[in-house]
């Protein structure tokens, strides 16, 4: 797919009602997102993180202001939006392959299109060896790589990433995120990434957007002008690691 086009995020609050009070999770958040850029979007934990992705994604329409992409208003789900959870959430009795077929199910290409996308797909993450294994047979990383060809798979012009190594080794995580990196240069696609771990943020991200504990509003954007393929050695990643540290320590 074509690129979608810009990511307007005008003025959106979000709220919950728990035990029949309202709770505020998102407070006027406003950005935009240029297609093929890559954001991280860090914050404590209950900030409203995997709530504003759940926004962009079309999985909940019940907020005040406007999420438009290209244009329109976001209403639903879209093949154009992708998304990589936490957990893998393959399903055990399907192949890797069956599972990065799923991210086909709603599209009007051909079965001779979806296989060639599936197998693209799977060399793209490092995974054609294991078309036709079961997600118990691969370990926890590779089985992300799966979701994430899962989520890619129908080339959507933004993927969504909700903590995605949150559960991995750090070891098996730096090298996805490695990883990661590369696909989102060959791919040259938009990505969001939210995440707890502030130097995955600023290794990733072109720009970081700081949320400030609940409700989450936007305390700070910090561009990453560092030039890629990075390293987690380099003086100006280190210092801007320190620098977003320092926007979420303080009160």
């Amino acid at each position: 797919m074509g690129s979608p086009g810009v990511i307007n995020i005008r003025d959106v609050s979000k709220k919950y009602v728990v035990k029949d009070k309202p709770l505020e999770v998102l407070r006027g958040i406003g950005l935009t997102i240029h297609p093929g850029e890559f954001i991280s979007v860090v914050g404590t934990s209950g900030c409203g993180k995997s709530t504003l992705l759940r926004l962009l994604v079309g999985l909940d329409a019940d907020y005040e202001g406007d999420i438009l992409v290209g244009g329109a208003r976001v209403e639903g789900t879209s093949l154009d939006r992708g998304i990589v959870f936490q957990e893998h959430r393959l399903f055990p009795w399907l192949t890797i392959e069956q599972n990065v077929a799923l991210g086909l199910e709603s599209s009007a290409w051909t079965h001779a299109e979806k296989t060639r996308a599936v197998d693209e797909h799977l060399e793209l993450v490092g995974l054609s060896g294991f078309k036709r294994a079961y997600p118990h047979q691969l370990s926890g990383g590779m089985a992300q790589r799966a979701a994430i060809a899962r989520g890619l798979v129908n080339r959507p012009g933004i993927l969504l990433l909700d903590e995605p190594f949150g559960a991995l080794d750090a070891l098996t995580r730096a090298k996805l995120q490695q990883e990661l990196q590369r696909i989102w240069q060959e791919e040259q696609i938009t990505m969001i990434l939210v995440t707890h771990d502030v130097e995955e943020a600023v290794f990733l991200g072109d720009r970081v957007v700081v949320l400030e504990p609940r409700p989450g509003r936007i305390k700070r954007v910090v561009p990453v002008s560092a030039p890629r393929p990075r390293s987690r050695t380099d003086h100006e990643i280190k210092a801007l690691v320190d620098e977003v540290r320092g926007y979420l320590l303080e009160a």
